[in-house]
């Protein structure tokens, strides 16, 4: 007998032909044991059997596109990309992925001057052969509110400008204003090479005021070992026991999730959270809410990583930003030191950062120098007479009065009120470096050339140093790495995965009074995280579905 069978509704990112459907339940599979949201199961018996979601609702999860990629016969497809390109139409460049900090490794596609579509590329260490996504389905918002050219604002109206222009306009105010009134924040979203370049040229101006943490976390001092996520992320796998501390895995890092459920789902790894309580995708022991609960840990909580072989503890930036941050990181690192968190060949103490350019800056020190000005400082009125922003679009400038530069590709909160926007590319439309959580330096290619008039970020602050007079002594993306690298070593060793490093844990941050301020993620909504997600449709329609049960359930 002829079958057809009823489309069924998955979402917005999943389009079904459920007439080439097979009943292979691969799907299922996925979507149950490594996702861990049993939202698709088969129904009905014999030849009237067939895949469909519980109670025909949507799906709920960070890693459903996966499920595309799994079934052998086209019953599931990528909705979003549907009929936009044919395969063979493509242009394929293998890169790297920015929407988090776990360096995903990824191939994108592009039709003419358009990335069509992201597709993983198989890396055991880092995402194994899994996608987010987020970092799979915002690619449509590298077409809209794109900035493609530079912008001055006269009489409180942006107008459209000349490079030469809006590049004197900039010199004549940092030229003006002395070496301390001067600053600049650097993006999430930002590549090695372009932050290199943005420090050299302060740094040269004489300014102190660099700052890479929007987030405000009190990271970046100390050994490298400080921040980073340090028995990597397939050695998360071999810890029996972990601690999560003012993180929430599933939006942060949703394939670090799946690997923690991996090692839950085999029953060796016994899971504790001190923050909000999250719906993660495995059971865990919820020990307190915040750093009252750091200060006068649970005898049980300590005994639950005292008798692991090899502990872990986990640090979200959520744990560590406020005006306790510094004391809530040394309190962390005591417990590690007594519990055992470092130990020869092992190093269980890991900081899960939310950012792609956060370790890189880190790294190259684009933190404030001496007598230098944070984030928040930077940002209060009269503070400062000329605020530069890096493509950073998550740090609320509004109440500052300072004269606003914004370097970026998107017209999003960073654009809003600057005084004069300079045009740059997306993380697909130039070659740059990336240092992921665990310090694994990856390079990004250049997949398609950046709109209209934008330029390459670190170009145009190579240009802008010689309007000031401080011209940077690279002419090249070549002379720049070189720099780069001369300075800070780290960045060389490309692809290589630092090795378990002994060191201090206990000397981390600095001792004070940790308060009583409850932990919650900084990533409230993982579908518009950053300007080219809050750009895309595709994540709007996510958001959307996300937040709409919390509607109902108020109603």
């Amino acid at each position: 007998n002829k079958r057809a069978v009823e489309e069924k509704n998955m979402g917005p990112t999943v389009k079904t032909f459920m007439t080439r459907c097979i009943q292979c339940t691969r799907c299922v599979r996925f979507i149950t044991e490594v996702a861990g949201v049993p939202d698709i199961g088969m129904i009905s018996r014999g030849e009237d059997a067939e895949i469909t979601t519980y109670l025909e609702k949507n799906i709920d999860s960070e890693l459903s596109g996966n499920v595309n990629d799994l079934c052998p016969v086209g019953a599931l497809t990528h909705r979003p990309w549907q009929y936009h390109y044919r395969p063979w139409e493509l242009k394929k460049t293998e890169t790297i992925d920015v929407m988090d900090a776990l360096g995903s490794n990824i191939r994108a596609d592009a039709k003419g001057a358009e990335v069509m579509r992201v597709l993983p590329r198989v890396n055991e260490g880092i995402n194994e052969e899994w996608l987010s996504d987020v970092s799979r389905y915002a690619v449509d918002g590298l077409q809209r509110q794109r900035l493609d050219r530079p912008y001055v604002r006269e009489n409180g109206k942006l107008r459209a400008a000349s490079w030469d222009e809006a590049l004197g306009v900039v010199a004549a105010r940092l030229n003006a204003a002395p070496a301390d009134r001067i600053g600049v924040v650097a993006g999430d979203l930002q590549d090695a090479e372009s932050m290199k370049a943005a420090l050299d040229l302060f740094r040269a101006l004489g300014s102190a005021n660099t700052d890479c943490r929007q987030d405000g976390a009190a990271l970046g001092y100390g050994p490298r070992e400080g921040w980073l996520f340090n028995s990597s992320l397939q050695g998360i796998e071999d810890a029996d026991a972990v601690l999560i501390v003012g993180a929430n895995p599933r939006t942060e890092a949703p394939l670090l999730n799946a690997r923690l459920r991996k090692g839950w789902l085999a029953g060796k790894t016994e899971i504790g959270l001190i923050g909000e309580q999250a719906a993660l995708t495995f059971d865990y022991n919820w020990l307190g809410a915040g750093s009252k609960t750091v200060g006068k840990l649970p005898k049980a909580a300590v005994d639950f990583l005292t008798k692991a072989e090899r502990p872990a503890i986990i640090i979200g930036s959520g744990a560590l930003t406020g005006a306790n941050g510094p004391a809530v990181l040394n309190a962390l690192g005591a417990l590690a030191k007594k519990v055992g968190v470092v130990a020869e060949g092992w190093n269980g103490f890991n900081v899960l950062h939310t950012a792609a350019a956060r370790v890189a800056g880190l790294d190259m020190g684009f933190v404030p120098g001496e007598g230098g000005k944070t984030v928040a400082e930077m940002v209060k009125p009269g503070a400062l007479d000329v605020l530069f922003l890096l493509g950073a679009d998550e740090v609320n400038a509004t109440a500052s009065d300072a004269f606003r530069v914004y370097l970026g590709s998107h017209g999003d909160r960073g654009a809003h009120g600057a005084d004069v926007i300079l045009p740059g590319a997306a993380y697909t439309e130039k070659s740059g470096l990336y240092v992921n959580t665990e310090g694994r330096v990856q390079m990004a290619e250049r997949v398609v050339f950046p709109k209209g008039q934008a330029k390459e970020d670190w170009a145009i602050l190579r240009a802008l140093s010689g309007f000031v007079g401080k011209t940077l002594p690279y002419d090249t993306l070549d002379q720049l790495r070189t720099k780069l690298m001369a300075d800070s070593p780290t960045f060389g060793r490309i692809d290589y995965l630092p090795a378990p490093a002994s060191f201090d844990v206990a000397a981390l941050g600095q001792k004070g009074d940790l308060g009583d301020t409850a932990f919650s993620s900084p990533v409230r909504d993982p579908y518009l995280n950053n300007p080219i997600t809050r750009a895309s449709v595709t994540m709007a329609e996510l958001s959307a579905q996300r937040i709409a049960p919390v509607a109902i359930a108020a109603e």
